[in-house]
């Protein structure tokens, strides 16, 4: 039996049974059993041939190597194979729908890496005299040109390098803006429960105080909590538009009004614009900063740790306060404002080291020209019409969490459906690796019980969202059936099986050692 340090067995007994037999290799089909690297052998041995160290090592003092490394020798076919048998137990989003709401796990063209690796791009120093990088400067500036047009914003700062990065970038840019005008007083910010989770957290990082706002029982924000809530203690609210809940505010501009007649700054979450890009202009809600997750809306490689880009649009209140550095022309072509101090601006110095991520400004730059206006617009329109379609399709079967209208990018339903089945939402996103789908977002928003989040993004052909309800479907009747047993071993296919998720979380097992695996390693053989 397969086990993990955290939790309960991967493999429990008769696991084997329910996935009809058992193969002598552990292997299922063309999917190959993988151990760990360090698992593989190979210690007396190593993939390269190296020349022979100098003798007299003197100069390195006490860091002179007195034992083996600890590290497997695999030649090139066993290091690529196992990698490769590696990536087959992960879902992707070029093997099928990846239905995470709130996330966007849409396709990423090819065009754009293609770009992307260009030697003028994929090379480039971020040290490199400006003047030898005229190109990727115009790039830069092109690519704000369009941030700032789609909408409607004056400003942008370019350098931050994720959503939660650009979140801290426009309140830094607030809280310069009110030191500036003598309201540093002001060390309140409000966020909506339907705000994505990183606004809080944000919030307090920079070191204002958190107060929360109510949601209305239709899944937006509650106006009159917001207006009892202003006060001139309050420095800016965050709201995420449209919202955690697949829904767009609105109530956008009195939550605008009240918050600029109150002293205080609007900030919006843009994580979700694109199901309103093309369609609708944040500045002329009365945005004053809002950040934009290049990878949801244009396409670039998802997060996960980055590489990352977060852009921040300002509005005219705010754009003195922007971070350096930016792009402006000049008599000898495009350089960077690298000190905002020389240029009269009250900034409050950088987010970063340099510029940015310039691999997701290619790629961002390269899908908005690809799409053109037109094409960006249709990105908005297909992204909320497949969530509507996915909400129609399984509203006979699921509850959605507000049923009434039509949601926006994403959809969203509670448990409410699974009451008496004996089955959770935990139980029914695991059954869905068993069908070969990755779940959707589970128990999110919290103002939701049960939440099962649904975002099937603009890229999916109406075939593959079909396939996609079907399996639901055919779950959901497998629920309420009574047949609990399909659901709480789930998954019974997967390479490994349900982890306490818990005990995983708290206590991950993230190195190996020296004989894990009942196997010291020997010395490397000497040649």
């Amino acid at each position: 039996m397969t086990m993990l340090n955290v939790g309960r067995p991967t493999r429990p007994e008769g696991a084997a049974e329910s996935a009809g037999h058992a193969s002598l290799t552990g292997g299922r089909g063309l999917l190959q059993d993988e151990p760990l690297i360090f698992e593989l052998g190979g210690w007396r041995k190593t993939g390269v041939d190296l020349a022979a160290p100098a003798q007299d090592a003197s100069d390195l003092g006490d860091l002179v190597r007195n034992e083996p490394i600890g590290l497997p020798g695999l030649s090139e076919p066993e290091a690529m194979r196992h990698y490769v048998r590696l990536s087959q137990k992960n879902h992707a989003i070029d093997l099928a729908l990846y239905p995470l709401g709130s996330c966007t796990m849409k396709h990423n063209p090819r065009l754009n890496e293609k770009v992307a690796r260009l030697a003028g791009f994929a090379d480039l120093h971020p040290l490199a005299p400006q003047s030898t990088v005229q190109g990727a400067l115009a790039l830069m500036d092109r690519l704000a040109h369009w941030l700032k047009t789609l909408t409607g914003m004056p400003a942008v700062a370019l350098s931050p390098k994720a959503g939660a990065h650009g979140e801290l970038c426009g309140l830094l840019c607030i809280k310069a803006a009110h030191e500036a005008n003598g309201q540093g007083h002001r060390r309140t910010v409000l966020v909506p429960t339907s705000a994505h989770g990183t606004n809080p957290a944000t919030a307090a990082f920079v070191g204002y105080s958190v107060v929360e706002i109510a949601q209305t029982e239709d899944g937006r924000v509650d106006i009159a909590d917001l207006a009892a809530k202003l006060s001139p203690d309050v420095a800016a609210i965050m709201v995420t538009n449209p919202n955690t809940c697949g829904l767009f505010e609105r109530d956008i501009l009195e939550i605008s009004r009240l918050t600029h007649e109150a002293g205080a700054y609007f900030y919006c979450d843009g994580a979700n614009f694109n199901a309103i890009v093309g369609r609708v202009r944040p500045g002329d809600l009365g945005v004053d900063a809002m950040h934009i997750n290049l990878h949801k809306t244009f396409s670039t490689p998802h997060g996960g740790g980055g590489p990352g880009a977060g852009p921040v649009v300002l509005s005219a209140a705010l754009a003195a306060h922007a971070p350096a550095p930016w792009v402006v022309s000049g008599p000898e072509g495009l350089r960077l404002v690298e000190e905002t101090v020389d240029e009269a601006a009250q900034g409050f110095g950088r987010m970063s080291a340099f510029h940015g991520q310039m691999g997701m400004f290619v790629r961002a730059y390269a899908y908005m020209v690809s799409h053109g206006a037109d094409g960006l617009r249709q990105v908005a329109e297909d992204a909320v019409l497949n969530a509507n379609y996915v909400k129609a399709r399984l509203s006979p079967v699921m509850t959605p969490a507000f049923p009434d209208g039509p949601c926006m990018h994403e959809a969203l339903f509670d448990d409410a459906w699974l009451e008496g089945t004996g089955v959770t939402t935990l139980d029914f996103a695991k059954a869905m690796i068993d069908e070969g789908f990755h779940p959707m977002t589970m128990y999110f928003p919290l103002v939701v019980h049960g939440a099962m989040l649904i975002e099937p993004t603009e890229t999916e052909p109406k075939q593959e969202l079909d396939r996609f309800c079907e399996a639901l479907i055919a779950l959901a009747h497998a629920a309420k059936a009574g047949d609990a047993d399909r659901f709480k071993g789930a998954p019974y296919l997967a390479p490994m099986r349900r982890l306490d998720e818990t005990l995983a979380a708290r206590k991950p097992k993230l190195t190996w050692r020296r004989g894990d695996n009942g196997v010291a390693p020997a010395p490397l053989a000497a040649e």
